[in-house]
């Protein structure tokens, strides 16, 4: 199967990426969980106003890396007699964790959910990056002209393992059955925080965004989600002196170099016509994951809901 813009099925099947890895990656992770474990989170749940008979709804506030103040809807299931399941939620990029009404089904089936806000985007959770507040967009390229642990993708990484970590010690949650899903941005995370936090069981990954941002660049796709890139490099490289640098850097957050050290059982959907993550940096990422996993295939679909993988999802979380 011929895909226009990008690789052959046959092709992307053994695809194993372009961006450079740094090659001190696993180390500066390692530092990175470490300062995150070394965080007084100050957690905070709030009754929030939406409320329904069958359920506890509450603002979850927590300290991140760097001193944010990160939020997450947290959604818990009533009138429960022992620890049950939890599944975490991540949103697309520059988006928000969403309504309340639209995670109940997992609440209905005895699932504590927390929903994220990442940082600076369009929910709650701050980004302390200079101001208190939101930033909006580009969150790949904050941080390139400074250490590597400045990238705000790291903080966000992270701020999914520590939202992870947090849901795991509550009393009503079973520790080892834990999943965690999203699309897009919300894809990526999800397998950044499995990754990072090797005890989640399940995660459902659709079209996962921050893969193999080389390959975005070079198949001239560097708009949309990843514009920020040629932005950057048009306004503060625009000879491309130090382009190896800025791909090595951005190695740092690319999900294909944290893939391999997912332990979860993965459910994963791309759309074949996706022009905003190109399917091959997809592939970049799932060709390395070592743990069970299949892949759902929507040939004639882009960057867009795929029919049919809610319920496959919601199928699976039922699993754990």
């Amino acid at each position: 199967m011929a895909l226009g813009f990008d690789l052959s099925r046959e092709e992307l099947n053994t695809y194993s990426g372009t961006n450079p890895r740094p090659d001190d990656f696993d180390a500066f992770w390692e530092t990175a969980l470490a300062e995150m474990n070394a965080v007084d989170p100050a957690i905070e749940i709030k009754p929030a106003e939406f409320q329904v008979p069958f359920a506890t709804c509450s603002d979850l506030w927590f300290t991140g890396v760097g001193g944010a103040r990160v939020h997450a809807k947290l959604l818990q299931p009533k009138n429960t007699k022992e620890p049950g399941p939890a599944v975490l939620m991540f949103h697309g990029y520059t988006a928000y964790c969403g309504d309340w009404a639209e995670k109940l089904n997992y609440v209905a089936a005895g699932f504590t959910v927390a929903a994220l806000d990442c940082r600076g985007q369009g929910g709650l959770s701050e980004d302390v990056g200079g101001v208190k507040g939101t930033s909006m967009r580009g969150h790949i390229v904050r941080g390139l002209d400074d250490a590597p642990e400045k990238l705000l993708f790291r903080s966000i990484f992270l701020d999914t393992a520590q939202l992870a970590k947090i849901v795991m010690e509550l009393p009503e949650v079973d520790t080892s059955r834990v999943g965690a899903m999203g699309g897009s941005q919300g894809g990526g995370l999800t397998l950044a925080c499995a990754a990072l936090e090797p005890r989640i069981k399940r995660v459902a990954p659709v079209h996962p965004f921050l893969c193999d941002y080389q390959r975005v660049w070079e198949m001239e796709q560097a708009k949309n989600a990843y514009f920020e890139l040629k932005d950057f490099f048009r306004h503060h490289d625009p000879k491309h002196q130090r382009e190896a640098e800025v791909f090595r850097r951005l190695g740092y957050i690319d999900v294909q170099h944290l893939a391999p050290r997912i332990k979860a059982e993965v459910l994963m959907a791309t759309g074949f016509d996706d022009e905003v993550c190109p399917p091959s940096t997809q592939f970049a990422a799932y060709n390395k994951i070592t743990s069970k996993k299949s892949l759902e295939i929507y040939p004639d679909f882009g960057h867009e809901n795929l029919p049919g993988f809610q319920d496959e999802t919601f199928t699976f979380m039922m699993g754990l």
